[in-house]
């Protein structure tokens, strides 16, 4: 099982708002004293917070899905619901966030480092912050809207002053076993150092970290090997040594070879880096301007400490500083550290002093922009209207817009007078007009929002709701089943129920012309006739 996870993919969700609450207030000689539907809480957010306790993304490579807490929703009596926790997630010193499409997020660099990944959502509004002077006592309250859900990428990138390049079996991890307590994997086979190892040295007054990067080979930058996967250890570094094996027996290979070859796999990672390796944005110096120091390492073979004598001149010649060491026989190493210790409180020195001194710079080197005054700008759509073609439904005016898709999320599909709410917000924030400007009629489709998952109706012009359209609480008369008679239509209704009585009386007289029907004043005479002769 991996103990060290230096990028992992993290799937996050902020708290969905809770919905807000549709309530009458009522008390003692007040039964409708009024709304008092109180809000709903809001989600909780998921933040990425720097602690210096945590060294890797373990936990995260084991456990990927982190949610907030849910806001609850709003009750009577003007009581809000509660909002839901934050997830605070404690990431290493170094950890650089990235969305699904490889955009930088954030940067996490300092003790006190922290971005919100994953928003949680706006609570609903209750009935009693919906009321106004057209709508005294709305029966409908907005939804809560759903919780950020998106997919991220954490990468590590090792914070330390001097980072050791090389190639494979060049005695890297020997050498920072040497200089410091670090105690890595050492053995006599190539790619030995799968993940980076950190040390701590002191040297006079300096103390400064050491980074032991898993080794390099041609077509590092390319990912070859495990090129890609540890050479953004180095970012950070200020300081690069390269350590050269003068002790190698394979063929085709030699300290000012392997020279060679390392410096071309950091140009090609460096070009690869694009704004991560400008100064304005990292605040550290370009990649291939930092100062380099080279180790001729393995100097306790005798041949080894030849080739090294044999290849200092070469080395020096291209303005490199070289130093002869043996990390086994501990060598050369206290030269090589107060060396090391020289060159980072140089770069130390030249680096910004604080975060806002980095903040000024940048500001500096940026152009300035300044918005026009309020009563010239000009005025901007909501949203973006154009006329696709829909998979069913054929061709239908697609509505984009962050607001009119934040509305269809809050709105109570349920609540006819929430539907209504819906329209007079689409039509006050110009949709409409949007419609009519992208040639819409009464009666076209409309999709508002995405294919999938948007709210598809069919649009007809209104007009903004007043006192006059508003029934009982619930209720719109746009939306309602209803149509209001004219004049004409109310004649012709008496007419026919006026025919339909006569047609029912005449019918009732031909019935009893037929014999069908008898006179009852009749039947009392001819009933009590009989009753009288049976009782003589």
């Amino acid at each position: 099982m991996p103990s060290f996870i230096d990028r992992v993919v993290l799937h996050v969700a902020g708290g969905d708002g809770g919905d807000g609450c549709t309530s009458i207030h009522r008390e003692k000689f007040k039964p409708l004293a009024g709304p008092d539907g109180g809000d709903g809480g809001h989600g909780g957010d998921v933040i990425l917070a720097v602690d210096p306790r945590t060294t890797t993304l373990l936990s995260y490579h084991r456990s990927p899905h982190r949610s907030a807490g849910k806001g609850t929703p709003g009750m009577g009596d003007w009581r809000r619901g509660v909002d839901g926790k934050d997830v605070i997630l404690p990431v290493p010193e170094g950890t650089v966030v990235k969305d699904d499409e490889g955009r930088v997020l954030a940067d996490l660099v300092g003790a006190d480092a922290r971005v919100v990944v994953a928003q949680g959502g706006t609570g609903g509004r209750g009935n009693f912050s919906l009321a106004s002077s057209k709508r005294r006592a709305p029966g409908f309250h907005l939804l809560g809207e759903p919780g950020q859900v998106r997919d991220i990428t954490l990468e590590l990138k090792t914070i330390a002053d001097v980072a050791l390049v090389g190639y494979p079996s060049a005695g890297k991890s020997s050498l920072i076993a040497a200089m410091s307590a670090a105690r890595p994997k050492i053995a006599d086979y190539p790619f030995t150092t799968l993940v980076p190892n950190l040390g701590v040295v002191e040297a006079g007054q300096t103390r400064y970290t050491i980074a032991d990067v898993p080794g390099l080979i041609p077509g590092a930058s390319e990912g070859k090997g495990l090129g890609l996967e540890f050479l953004r250890h180095i970012e950070r570094c200020a300081v690069i040594v390269h350590v050269l094996d003068c002790a190698t027996l394979e063929p085709g290979r030699d300290p000012l070879s392997d020279l060679d070859t390392i410096e071309a796999e950091l140009a090609a990672y460096s070009e690869r880096l694009g704004d991560d390796n400008d100064p304005l944005f990292t605040g550290r110096v370009p990649l291939m301007e930092r100062p380099r120091v080279v180790v001729l390492n393995k100097a306790d073979v005798p041949d080894a400490a030849e080739l090294a004598e044999f290849v200092t001149d070469d080395i020096a010649a291209r303005g490199l500083p070289v130093f002869t060491i043996s990390a086994v026989a501990r060598t050369g190493l206290r030269e090589l550290s107060f060396a090391l210790a020289e060159r980072v409180g140089a770069a130390r020195a030249a680096q910004p002093a604080s975060a806002a001194e980095l903040a000024q710079q940048r500001e500096a080197a940026r152009p300035v922009i300044r918005p026009a005054a309020v009563g010239r700008r000009g005025k901007e759509d909501i949203a973006v209207v154009r006329p696709i073609n829909h998979p069913t439904e054929g061709r239908v005016y697609q509505v984009r817009g962050e607001r009119p898709e934040r509305w269809i999320l809050q709105t109570d599909f349920s609540n006819n007078e929430a539907i209504g709410y819906l329209a007079d917000r689409l039509a006050t924030g110009g949709v409409e007009d949007l419609l009519v400007r992208a040639g819409a009629r009464a009666g076209d489709a409309v999709l508002i929002g995405a294919i999938d998952g948007g709210v598809l109706f069919t649009w007809e012009p209104t007009m903004t709701t007043g006192a006059e359209l508003l029934g009982a609480r619930g209720t719109d008369m746009r939306v309602e089943d209803y149509h209001r008679r004219t004049n004409a239509e109310r004649r012709t209704r008496y007419h026919e129920r006026m025919d339909a009585k006569e047609a029912a009386r005449q019918e009732l007289r031909d019935e009893a012309a037929e014999g069908i029907w008898t006179d009852a004043s009749s039947w009392s005479r001819g009933g009590g006739g009989d009753d009288e002769e049976a009782g003589s």
